[in-house]
């Protein structure tokens, strides 16, 4: 992995945070930050990508792409976070159930 210098202003309040990993966790303060950043972009990946699937602009498929997850473990997430994301009504689901046994 190459790794780039990024400058970048924070309030003390994140500061005290960062440093508040660095202790905790034995760290330097530049990993501290990397693995936040990792963290955080990670979970922006999930959340948007379960955005996207909850207002039918993604597949399913490619939402879990996205989020970089496996089918399986989308699946999971998608469970977890409560994501309403089939938009069938009752009515098309039993439809669907009878066509598909006929």
């Amino acid at each position: 992995m190459t790794l780039k210098p990024l400058a970048v202003r924070i309030p003390k309040e994140i500061e005290e945070e960062i440093l508040k990993v660095v202790e905790r966790e034995k760290l330097d303060k530049a990993t501290a930050v990397r693995t936040l950043l990792e963290l955080g972009i990670a979970e922006w990946r999930k959340q948007t990508a379960l955005e996207l699937l909850r207002d039918g602009k993604a597949t399913f498929a490619k939402a879990a792409e996205m989020a970089k997850l496996s089918l399986w473990e989308f699946a999971d997430l998608v469970k977890q976070r409560n994501v309403e994301w089939v938009r069938y009504t009752p009515e098309e689901i039993e439809k669907e159930i009878r066509e598909a046994s006929a």
